[in-house]
Order: C-alpha cells, then sequence, then structure tokens
C-alpha cells in the first residue's frame, strides 16, 4: 500500500498536472475522443482509482486521491473508474475488465449513470444488484462513489493485487494526470524516464521467464507429438466408429491448439492455457485406447505429478519430497508402480543457474505451465513445502505470473474469468452485475 509520504507526493502531483492538463486541452474545446479502456486499465493496475480528465468535474482531484486510499487502506480488489457521458458503453464493464486482467468489483460511472460488476468470486451478482441500487438515489458524484466504496468494503471478498504496492503508481485522478504532473515538477524527463526504465525492466523479467518455459513446452508439444505419430489408429481403419474418430480429432486439434497458442504467447501466464490444451489432448487419447480396448472410459483425472508428459493419473498416492511434508499425488502407473517398490518416480527435471532440477524446485516462471495442467485449486496443496508452491503463495507472484489458482480477488486471471458476471452498462441499477444483458446504455431509470 502507498505510504503517507507517497500519498502526500501524489497530491502534490496531482493539482498541477490538472492545470497542465487544462492547458493542453484548451485548444480543443468541445472535442473529447472516446477513452481508451486499456489506458483505464492500465492505470487501475497501479491503483483503484481512475478518473477521466473530460470527467474532472465529476470528482475533484483530492477527493479521488481519498477514495484511493480508503480502498487501498482496506486491502480490497474494489475498482472506480469515472468517464465522461460520451464514452461509449457497449459491453463497458465486461471489455474494462479484460483489459485490465484482474479479479475484482468494478464500479463505473458514466456521466451521471453509475453500474457496476464483479467477479463470482468476490461477490455474487445478487449481492451487485443490490449495491448498485442502494447508491443510484445518492446526491452527488462524490456522495454516490464514496457510499459505493463503503458498502463494497464491508462486502466484498479477497484481497487488493500486489500491483497497487509495487510502486508502479497511484491509480487516483490517475495516468494521464500523474505523468503530466511528474513531467510538470521534474522538469521534463527525469520522473517518466524512470517509470519507462522500470516498466522496461519488467518487461525484459518477463519475456526471459518465458523464454525459460518455451524450452519446457517445445519439449511437451514435441512429445505429445510423438504420441499422435506413434498412434496406431487409422480413422478409416475396421472397428473405428464415430465415438473413436472424435477422440482422434480432439487430440489432434488439442495438438494443433498448443502449437498456436504456444506461438503467440508473449508472457508467462499465456502458457496456462497451452499446458491445458495438451492435458485435454493426452485425455482424448486415453478415452480413445479405452473405446478401442472395450474398457470403460476413464475418469477425468490430472495428470502425473511426477512428469505431465506421462499422461492421465489413475490414483492419488502417498509422497514425501527430500526435506519436505507428506502429500497426496495424482500418479501414473508407471510410478506407481515405482512408488510401491521403494524406488524414486521418474521426475520432470528443467534447467536452473543450480543445474537440473525438478520442477517445483525451478523458480516462479514454471507456476503458469504448472498450472495449466494441475488447475481447479490442485496445485496450491501438491506444492505445499515447495519452492515454486512458497513463491505462488506471495501477491507479487500473482501480480507478475497470473496464478488465479484459489485466489479469491485481486489476482491477476487475464481474460480467464467468466464473462457471465460482465454484462452491459445499464446505467440504472436494473441489472447490477448483469446490466440489463443489453449494454447499450440506454434508459434503466
Amino acid at each position: 500500500m502507498r505510504t503517507p509520504l507517497f500519498r502526500g507526493l501524489m497530491r502534490s502531483l496531482i493539482v498541477p498536472a490538472a492545470a497542465a492538463l487544462a492547458v493542453l486541452m484548451a485548444g480543443a474545446p468541445g472535442a473529447h475522443a472516446a477513452t481508451d479502456l486499456s489506458q483505464v486499465a492500465e492505470a487501475l493496475r497501479d491503483g483503484p482509482v481512475y478518473v477521466d480528465p473530460a470527467a474532472s468535474d465529476q470528482l475533484s482531484s483530492a477527493d479521488a486521491e481519498a477514495l484511493a486510499d480508503k480502498i487501498e487502506d482496506a486491502d480490497k480488489p474494489v475498482f472506480v473508474a469515472v468517464l465522461p457521458a460520451d464514452q461509449p458503453t457497449q459491453n463497458l464493464l465486461l471489455n474494462l475488465r479484460t483489459e485490465t486482467g484482474i479479479t475484482g468489483l468494478y464500479g463505473v460511472r458514466v456521466g451521471d449513470r453509475f453500474d457496476a460488476a464483479a467477479d463470482a468470486s468476490v461477490m455474487s451478482r445478487q449481492s451487485v444488484d443490490n449495491l448498485v441500487a442502494s447508491v443510484q438515489s445518492a446526491g452527488d458524484p462524490k456522495a454516490q462513489l464514496n457510499d459505493f466504496v463503503d458498502s463494497a468494503l464491508r462486502n466484498v471478498r479477497g484481497t487488493a493485487p500486489a500491483s497497487w504496492s509495487d510502486g508502479g503508481g497511484a491509480g487516483a485522478d490517475v495516468s494521464g494526470l500523474i505523468a503530466v504532473g511528474a513531467v510538470v515538477l521534474a522538469g521534463g524527463a527525469g520522473a517518466y524516464a524512470l517509470v519507462r526504465r522500470n516498466r522496461k525492466r519488467h518487461e525484459a523479467e518477463q519475456r526471459a521467464a518465458l523464454e525459460k518455459l518455451r524450452v519446457v513446452v517445445d519439449e511437451d508439444i514435441t512429445a505429445f507429438g510423438e504420441e499422435l505419430d506413434r498412434l496406431d489408429f487409422h480413422p478409416a481403419e475396421p472397428g473405428a466408429d464415430d465415438a473413436t474418430r472424435a477422440d482422434y480429432e480432439r487430440a489432434l486439434d488439442s495438438y494443433d491448439q498448443a502449437k498456436r497458442l504456444m506461438d503467440s504467447a508473449r508472457r508467462p501466464e499465456d502458457v496456462k492455457a497451452v499446458t491445458q490444451a495438451l492435458d485435454d489432448g493426452r485425455f482424448s487419447l486415453t478415452e480413445l485406447a479405452a473405446r478401442r480396448e472395450h474398457r470403460p472410459l476413464p475418469e477425468r483425472r490430472p495428470p502425473c505429478f511426477f512428469d505431465p508428459r506421462h499422461g492421465p493419473s489413475v490414483a492419488d498416492e502417498t509422497w514425501t519430497p527430500p526435506g519436505g511434508t507428506s502429500r497426496e499425488v495424482p500418479v501414473c502407473a508407471a510410478d506407481r508402480t515405482r512408488l510401491s517398490e521403494g524406488r524414486d518416480p521418474v521426475i520432470r527435471e528443467v534447467d536452473t543457474e543450480q543445474g537440473r532440477r525438478p520442477y517445483w524446485e525451478a523458480g516462479p516462471a514454471y507456476g503458469p505451465w504448472a498450472g495449466g495442467y494441475f488447475g481447479g485449486g490442485l496445485l496450491p496443496g501438491l506444492l505445499v513445502g515447495t519452492l515454486l508452491g512458497s513463491m505462488m503463495a506471495t501477491p507479487s507472484y500473482a501480480a507478475d505470473y497470473g496464478a488465479g489458482y484459489g485466489y479469491e480477488g485481486g489476482d491477476v486471471s487475464g481474460a480467464d474469468f467468466d464473462s457471465g458476471d460482465f454484462g452491459g452498462f445499464d446505467g440504472g441499477g436494473s441489472g447490477g452485475g448483469d446490466f440489463g444483458g443489453g449494454g447499450d446504455f440506454g434508459g434503466g431509470f
């Protein structure tokens, strides 16, 4: 969270920044382009409140800063944006949530209308409906937004995102105002250069982490491709039917999808979708084998903990890592036999600065890779007491690698969320988390 000194500095920046913006904008009266939601989202990743310069008459800099302080002091994932009346509202809340990529409760005021939506993990849709309805009669924007935040902080689950406390910025009356204010007070380039340098360093760290993952994921994709090559199946062979052909097609589609997703990956957290696709493909092959051998179809189980390339697990077995605590882990048939015979399982190792190590002792970048295989809240229990498990338990990990493994709010989930929780923008409180389903900013009063 921001310290009092930092907050004071932000307050001292916002006033001259607003003045500077007024000068810059004076030459274009009446002209206001729609606010780019990516800019709003970038600001909200740095702090809980954004006030568009064109909507500064709705909420002053000081009031926005006080609202942001209240949210940060409560350590809750509540986001507030104040936008001008001419802001397009088609899918506004859904698009803002997607751009921001953080689980939480989002309240947006557009002109004189207000609505909100939340991920179900932090607040139910009915609760959002009730919350929105309760603040519609507030007398002015300041009162309405404070009433919304006060009620939200009493009811919302989860914690604030780590990015608010990593020195990235304030977020209140934010992005443009603070950047301009910093330039005005610092004489131009100094403060901006610092922010830019930090951002470039973070991007470089993300690229380096992705390249580490790329080696491991490419090995996984190659291994699955080799499984498909070895598969003794042809869709036109005797005995093949629609079900076996469908299993085979799903496996091929998963292989192609994994390759496409990895080619387009830009951040470590993008890798989670790749390993999810590979896990889906291997399960399809398991179903195909069962149908061909006239065995009962297998239940869907996570892959082998020791190396997901081993395929779906067949059972949970007790395993104790060196120097660690015992836990139940899903194992393949071969590793189950090894454990029963007192032998070591075949463990997936990756390159580290200390040489080849098990993936769970290799660093935080491997969290998204493992998360794609062991999602649904399973991964933290499997990794308890390991280096990766310890790192994933920290808020900073969620900010950098998009953990999303059981966090209620404030986790960086990117576009991986239930879009049904975020409708359009009704503005009248009739929809709450659903916003009437139309999303085209009409009526509702």
